[in-house]
């Protein structure tokens, strides 16, 4: 499956949990996704930490991605992931991408595929896709990790975000301000 081969490319960085849904015919990722790998760090090949990645991704995916949902530090890391990622989206995948430095939510078509982009300055992206498609917890009791992807791709098919003005992905790529993520941890 794709998630396998990522994971054997090095493609996968902090997995919070990579499973196979109940039906065996995909899996389910969340954690980092790869967007500029580290250099090699060391005689044995190991890598450094990835340059850039998609932050705290959640994808679902068998032969092709069905649908990714993670967050970006800046849009100008969009063209990035696409360029790396694209050709492994199915025709009717569904993602939502959370940006640090957007002014103001949009859509985009890319190759066919709305995508929708939503500024986040701070939050975990998977929180706020559960916010932004109305979910609850208890949309979600349960069910294993990889179910809950499932749930949360069968109600992102049906979300259709009217308020968000599509617009060309150049002109995305200019609706950007200064914003940098906002990070809590240990002082």
């Amino acid at each position: 499956m794709l998630l396998d081969t990522y994971k054997e490319q090095s493609l996968l960085f902090y997995v919070n949990f990579l499973e196979t849904t109940a039906s065996g015919s995909a899996k389910a990722y969340r954690g980092d996704l790869v967007l500029i790998p580290g250099e090699v760090g060391d005689d044995k090949g190991h890598l450094k930490p990835p340059k850039a990645v998609c932050r705290e991704a959640v994808v679902l995916a068998g032969d092709k991605i069905s649908m990714l949902i993670g967050g970006l530090d800046k849009m100008d890391m969009l063209p990035t992931l696409l360029e790396k990622y694209s050709a492994d989206f199915a025709d009717d995948m569904k993602s939502i991408f959370f940006v640090v430095n957007l002014t103001k939510p949009v859509q985009v078509e890319v190759e066919g595929k709305t995508m929708i982009l939503i500024p986040l300055v701070q939050g975990v992206p998977w929180n706020e896709a559960m916010e932004e498609l109305a979910m609850e917890k208890s949309d979600f009791k349960g069910q294993s990790p990889a179910a809950k992807l499932e749930t949360m791709l069968g109600e992102l098919k049906g979300y259709v975000p009217k308020k968000y003005p599509l617009v060309s992905l150049e002109e995305a790529l200019t609706m950007t301000n200064n914003a940098v993520r906002e990070i809590h941890g240990a002082v």
